[in-house]
């Protein structure tokens, strides 16, 4: 039987709230109840009912938030409930719970979405924690992570990237042709992920199935360097190359020397001691942090002299343009590379103009190619490779001879020099191209 309603939409709407409490019967026992108006005139929707022969009442809601036909409506399934031995006011309290639960649930999800960490995170806390024990405090690894991995993947919560998302990575780097820096930056993505499990921030390295052998090819070890021909060719050259004074002193410097392109651009005068013959490289610019000297041949001397009617900076002896520190050590090899482009190439806006001046029969060369050509020139000179590690400032690799064996070769190392500047000298003279030198088998030409 259905429920006679008492109470009309016109009635409900004129209830004025008094100086009593009012309780109006709507029937099915809802009532309208209406606070006084010292305790504010509110107006809620109680239901009246009895079970387990106990008289209850339970808000079913209140007014304006629940209409009167939403009152009724709570009120039938209420009351249907009952039928089935359910009591409102418990349902009622259990569906508060339920809501109070999934509001935790919810809370507890966000915090933990919060928590999680990114791989921008990631990158960050890698670099306070190991990359700053690097001796560029890892801004080389971070220039190459924010060129290539975190524009793709930076976002992500460590725990969601895939192989997918590395491999795709890893696809846009080899379509611009990049394969040996490609298997770099895989590398150090394993460093970091490797990092992020010893740390506990994630379980599995997304890197792990992928072999580093396999991106790219197969990686070529550069053995180029310069025949005697092709250093006499760039005596020839380097003229019409318009490269900057400095640079061309810098070139001969690498060649008799055998130095790094870093530690060049970041020697300061102070590390210089022309009277004594010295070039100190300090451990900060040293590649493995081991503290260096050169013993300078009357070549390489030469070439630091003209560097000295060339000063620009009481400091430093490739200044930048300011003064302020050291020439970006990118420069030189910029130049050198710009004056090796084919004709037929297309040439970018700022690039030098002399495209193919310092081009060479053996194909493109670098700066770094002048320390291994300076270092074969030596060994051409029956230098002893264990005196040319030496002069190269390489780390030795025999553990059984870094444990016992600590001698300098100190007079060595300067005969090695010395025979190096020599021969540079007679390549690079005007008439080198009729010397002949006794006893040396010219094995690289």
């Amino acid at each position: 039987m259905a429920t006679i309603n008492k109470l009309k939409d016109t009635a409900f709407r004129s209830i004025k709230p008094t100086e009593a409490e009012q309780l109006l019967a709507d029937g099915g026992g809802l009532f309208v109840r209406v606070r006084s108006i010292k305790d504010g005139g509110a107006v809620s929707f109680r239901l009246a009912y009895r079970i387990e022969k106990k008289q209850k009442w339970l808000t079913v809601g209140t007014y304006p938030t629940m209409s009167l036909k939403e009152a009724r409506e709570a009120r039938d399934l209420h009351k249907s409930n009952l039928k089935e031995g359910r009591d409102p006011a418990l349902d009622k309290q259990l569906e508060k719970q339920r809501q109070h639960n999934m509001q935790l649930a919810e809370k507890a999800e966000n915090a933990k979405q919060q928590a999680r960490m990114t791989v921008n995170s990631l990158f960050d806390h890698w670099e306070k924690i190991y990359l700053c024990n690097r001796k560029d405090k890892g801004k080389e690894i971070r220039r190459m992570f924010e060129k290539d991995v975190l524009p793709h993947i930076g976002t992500m919560a460590v725990e969601d990237v895939r192989k997918s998302h590395i491999v795709t990575i890893t696809d846009l780097m080899l379509s611009r042709g990049i394969k040996r820096m490609v298997k770099m930056v895989l590398k150090l993505v394993r460093q970091m992920f490797r990092f992020a499990q010893e740390k506990d921030i994630v379980e599995n390295d997304p890197t792990s199935s992928i072999r580093v052998a396999n991106v790219g090819g197969k990686a070529v070890v550069r053995t180029r360097h310069l025949t005697d021909a092709e250093m006499r060719a760039l005596t020839l050259q380097m003229p019409s190359a318009r490269l900057l004074k400095t640079t061309e002193c810098a070139i001969w410097l690498m060649l008799s020397t055998c130095c790094r392109i870093g530690e060049l651009c970041q020697a300061q005068w102070k590390d210089l001691d022309l009277d004594a013959g010295t070039w100190s490289i300090p451990a900060e610019n040293s590649k493995n942090t081991l503290p260096h000297t050169i013993y300078l041949s009357d070549f390489a001397k030469a070439q630091f002299l003209k560097l000295v009617t060339l000063k620009q900076s009481d400091v430093w002896i490739y200044p930048n343009k300011d003064n302020t520190n050291h020439v970006c050590i990118k420069s030189i090899t910029k130049q050198v590379g710009d004056r090796q482009i084919p004709v037929d190439r297309e040439r970018l806006s700022g690039r030098s103009k002399h495209g193919e001046a310092l081009k060479l029969d053996g194909g493109k060369w670098t700066p770094h190619d002048l320390r291994r050509t300076g270092a074969t020139t030596m060994g051409n000179l029956s230098t002893s490779s264990d005196v040319i590690e030496k002069c190269l400032n390489h780390k030795e690799e025999n553990e059984m001879k870094k444990t016992y064996q600590h001698q300098s070769l100190v007079s060595e190392q300067k005969k090695a020099w010395k025979v190096l500047g020599e021969r540079l000298e007679l390549l690079t003279t005007n008439h080198a191209n009729n010397v002949v030198v006794a006893n040396f088998i010219e094995s690289n030409s």
